[in-house]
């Protein structure tokens, strides 16, 4: 069988005769569950730089969100409305399989802190190995998002704390649904739980 894969040198040789009116197009991949100020610092920064910022809700099985695909696209959709250059969609599996379908050459990563280098760098490193021609570009997220991320956001929604610096006011309006839900439903199954709860 015949191998199709470009060898690098081969695939540079191409780009430099490719015109420069060509569109610059990145893939920002993330869960988003949900989006924070920290994913939009990062998001709004890149979409500075390239032509077409394709952000992408990742698919995974493995976890268990707090919101839903569907949801997590129309929130992300409802704070980045006034960026024309911007696409929200979702995608399952590999990142850099999904960079290659939508023709992007550019994967955007964000840093937050220092303990984030050795992961980002290592599945940099991945997607260099399957795909030598897509780069991945790092971008530091400002000082005062670094603190923040979704797992964080969850935990002070669910016990009623400020999310005023961490979320848009969408999303703080959603993720307080969430939890209002959440405690009716749980107080609803304490109450059928006793023994005056018919059978």
């Amino acid at each position: 069988m015949k191998n199709t894969v470009i060898p690098c040198s081969l695939f540079t040789q191409k780009m430099k005769h490719r015109g420069d009116n060509a569109m610059r197009t990145a893939i920002c991949p993330g869960s988003f569950d949900p989006v924070t100020y920290g994913h939009l610092d990062i998001i709004s920064r890149a979409a500075l730089i390239f032509d077409h910022l394709i952000v992408a809700v990742s698919y995974n099985p493995a976890k268990n969100p707090l919101f839903s695909i569907n949801e997590r696209i129309e929130l992300l959709q409802e704070v980045l409305s006034n960026f024309p250059n911007i696409e929200v969609t979702s995608f399952s599996g590999l990142t850099v399989d999904y960079a290659i379908e939508r023709k992007s050459k550019s994967i955007v990563r964000g840093l937050r802190v220092i303990s984030d280098f050795e992961n980002e760098f290592r599945m940099a490193l991945t997607n260099q190995k399957l795909a030598c021609h897509i780069e991945t570009v790092f971008l530091m997220t400002k000082a005062e998002y670094s603190f923040i991320n979704s797992t964080t956001v969850k935990e002070v929604a669910s016990f009623g704390g400020s999310l005023r610096s961490l979320v848009p006011p969408y999303v703080e309006e959603r993720l307080r649904e969430k939890f209002k839900r959440a405690v009716r439903t749980k107080e609803g199954h304490n109450h059928c739980g006793s023994a005056e709860c018919p059978e």
